[in-house]
């Protein structure tokens, strides 16, 4: 089976986006795929953050990984920081790649325009991202798109590392996943569902009670016309809720219109199915906060397991840059 690698960062809370978009791919990628997926502490450290709750936030998202169907026994789940071959690996490849390379990276751009302190990690957090995939012998790496630049890097650096040092790494690729909705803001659907935004009346969070999902979908924008139908272009806000709807109960949007004459029964319909997708993910994370130290051991098991690749390759990483070994 291909080997397939994802990292989600401890930053904000998990929304209806990142499940629908992302992660029920990974779920279904883990029986089909050698699946190798990573909680990045070490790329929540580019930007200030408090220690304690990046501790929390990175526990919260374990168990929220696994209450949403990624199975720690089938797949490898773990957390970054727990190997330090990642940031071993990481100086390689910062010392692979160049300058100009990491300065034309769009996501640095955008984040250091908008921020007063630019740490040198926000610069290079690339050349990790790189060490992350690539420690992993990874054939490909489910992305979306705004993520390819960053795959091309990882193949660029990988190719030149070899071309250098001999053959040391599997060159992998980026792979858009064809399905999973694009989940837009319930109040503004011309931008993404965020994680920056948690807590906001466009975001869905996958531990919101069933009384608040009902709340933000009865307020999420429409329109001012009065016609259900699957048009992003000129109806954005109902074209959303067509794509929720269409990805929780497995139909294509244009096809969840059908038997909806009204707004309101739209957005009713739409919260209703996806209060019954979230109950049973509420349900097994409860189950996991109740008892940290299974998900403790879990995640142990999963460090392990990405240990004994890791290791090799970091093996064969110092052998061919030509480091001495003990």
């Amino acid at each position: 089976m291909a080997r397939i690698f994802s990292g989600i960062k401890p930053t904000g809370s998990v929304h209806l986006g990142n499940l629908l978009g992302a992660l029920r791919n990974w779920v279904a990628m883990q029986s089909e795929h050698s699946a190798v997926y990573c909680v990045v502490d070490l790329h929540a450290l580019t930007v200030p953050h408090d220690p304690d709750e990046l501790r929390k936030a990175t526990l919260s998202l374990s168990q929220m990984l696994i209450a949403v169907g990624i199975d720690p026994e089938q797949s490898t789940l773990f957390v970054q920081s727990h190997l330090h071959e990642h940031a071993e690996c990481a100086w390689a490849m910062e010392c692979t790649a160049a300058v100009g390379e990491l300065r034309r990276m769009t996501q640095f751009k955008d984040k250091s325009d908008s921020s007063d302190f630019v740490s040198g990690g926000l610069f290079t957090y690339p050349a990790l991202q790189t060490a992350d995939i690539l420690l992993y012998d990874t054939d490909q790496v489910p992305v979306g798109e705004d993520q390819r630049q960053h795959i091309e890097l990882a193949r660029d650096i990988a190719m030149r590392f070899n071309s250098r040092f001999g053959q040391t790494f599997v060159v992998p690729e980026a792979v858009i996943p064809a399905t999973g909705a694009r989940v837009m803001d319930l109040q503004h659907p011309e931008n993404k569902m965020s994680k920056s935004e948690a807590g906001g009346q466009g975001t869905i969070l996958l531990l919101d009670d069933p009384a608040t999902i009902e709340k933000k979908f009865k307020r999420a924008v429409t329109d001012s016309e009065t016609e259900i139908r699957f048009d992003p272009d000129t109806k954005p806000g109902v074209s959303n809720l067509l794509s929720i709807l269409g990805a929780v109960t497995g139909q294509e949007p244009a096809a969840a219109a059908s038997g909806l004459n009204r707004y309101g029964d739209l957005k009713a319909a739409t919260a209703e199915a996806v209060i019954e997708l979230l109950g049973p993910i509420q349900a097994c994370y409860q189950e996991l906060t109740a008892d940290p130290a299974e998900t403790s051991r879990l995640m142990t098991l999963g460090a392990n397991k990405a240990r004994t690749v890791a290791s090799a390759t970091m093996d064969r990483v110092r052998t061919n840059l030509g480091l001495l070994q003990r």
